[in-house]
């Protein structure tokens, strides 16, 4: 086995372990709080606190993996699941939820990035023209099949409720932590970082200080490149478009059930399933987009994307039944899974090692702020008009990112006459 497929596994295996537990624990971050008395107001400002520290530390924390290191940064993100799920686990009030939620926030803009950049760095180290987009739409692949099943079998292990004497949301919540444990002890034996020979040992508190010391740099060094470069400044626009989209059918989906069949509990009981479905065609798009990027370039399967996810959320804002919204929701998470390996890959091209996981902080530092702003924009037109036509206006806004994909194209398009020419 090649260096570069044995760098592959490992991704895919970690993707699949990261992913799994938010599967087993999709919307228990809701209702579990609500169970033990929190208000649904307060738990709307603990989910906050979360989106608030990923938007503060996402640049400094890719900033510290470029100088410190992938490896240290994902085996620090993983002790912060383990000890934001088990504080989340026993939380019995307003404060303890809220600190749970801060360290899952740490959690989330540790890990961010940090396993891709260390992927494309090590199949860079063989071979520093490869191309990363099918691995990395494989990975997508992978962690969309990880949230279906971790969504099925967290609700058969609610139904299940084995230990009486506890809630039926505990158990999931357990599995999930140790499934978080098996990912930090892999991420220790499975990442391996390339040091040079003659490089001296290291010093962990000696690495800190130095990292400490160059992480501003690091930062500001990803922000002009963003500035200077018209490619990666729209790619990581693409997010501001893509984001609002995410809004309408992460948000507005289950609004728009409960207006259709009449109920909270009706409306909970329908999306349930069709999350994990849609989970499943989310990897179908990842797989398909690696075939089609093959064809019409990486660049073209993005802008395709992005404008069929806009038009299939337009297609669910109209839709008049619960069959034709699932079926607009589905066909949306299936264009959502074929743009995000394209969009990564072409972040990927406008990055190096030095700056490569700061890069990616940067646009999932974007896409957090929009997303947050967008949610209150949106929200609150849904509740001047309704769900139905705020997600008519989210997918239509949403469309116009395409053209943020223009010089990526205009790029790949030089790319390849220049190869032809060769």
């Amino acid at each position: 086995m090649s260096a570069v497929a044995g760098a592959e596994r490992r991704l895919l295996l970690l993707t699949a372990l990261r992913w799994l537990p938010v599967g087993v624990t999709l919307g228990l971050t809701v209702l579990l709080p609500l169970e033990r008395g929190l208000t649904i107001a307060e738990i709307g400002s603990i989910l906050a606190i979360q989106g608030f520290v990923a938007l503060a530390l996402e640049l400094p924390t890719g900033a510290l993996a470029d100088t410190l290191g992938r490896r240290p940064v994902l085996a620090a993100s993983g002790v912060l699941a383990v000890a934001s799920g088990v504080l989340f686990l026993v939380a019995d009030s307003y404060a303890l939820f809220a600190v749970s939620l801060l360290l899952q926030g740490a959690f989330r803009v540790l890990d961010s990035g940090s396993l891709e950049a260390w992927f494309v760095d090590a199949v860079h180290e063989q071979d520093p023209r490869a191309e990363v987009a099918r691995p990395l739409a494989r990975a997508g692949t992978v962690l969309g099949v990880a949230i279906a099943t971790g969504a099925l079998l967290g609700g058969l292990l609610v139904s299940w409720h084995p230990l009486r004497a506890m809630s039926a949301l505990v158990l999931p919540l357990l599995v999930s932590i140790g499934l978080y444990a098996l990912y930090t002890a892999l991420v220790l034996v499975l990442v391996h970082e390339v040091r040079p020979a003659d490089a001296a040992p290291v010093r962990p508190l000696a690495v800190l200080a130095a990292a400490a010391r160059t992480t501003p740099r690091t930062i500001l060094t990803g922000l002009h490149r963003a500035v200077r470069s018209r490619v990666l400044a729209g790619l990581v626009l693409v997010e501001v478009f893509w984001s609002v989209a995410m809004i309408a059918f992460e948000t507005l989906t289950p609004l728009q059930l409960e207006v259709i069949l009449g109920g909270e509990a009706a409306a909970a009981a329908v999306f349930g399933p069709a999350s994990a479905a849609a989970w499943g065609l989310f990897a179908l798009g990842s797989l398909l987009a690696a075939r089609l990027s093959g064809v019409i370039g990486v660049a073209g399967t993005a802008i395709v994307s992005r404008i069929l996810n806009g038009a299939f959320v337009v297609l669910m804002g109209l839709a008049s039944g619960v069959a034709g919204l699932l079926i607009g929701y589905g066909l949306t998470y299936l264009a959502h899974g074929s743009a995000g390996p394209m969009h990564s890959a072409l972040l990927h091209r406008e990055a190096d090692r030095s700056t490569r996981a700061t890069i990616l902080s940067l646009n999932s530092m974007v896409s957090g702020g929009a997303y947050s702003v967008g949610l209150l924009v949106l929200t609150a037109f849904a509740g001047a008009s309704s769900a139905a036509v705020a997600t008519v206006v989210a997918g239509s806004f949403s469309i116009l990112g395409a053209a943020c994909y223009l010089p990526a194209l205009r790029q790949e398009r030089r790319w390849k006459q220049a190869l032809t020419a060769s």
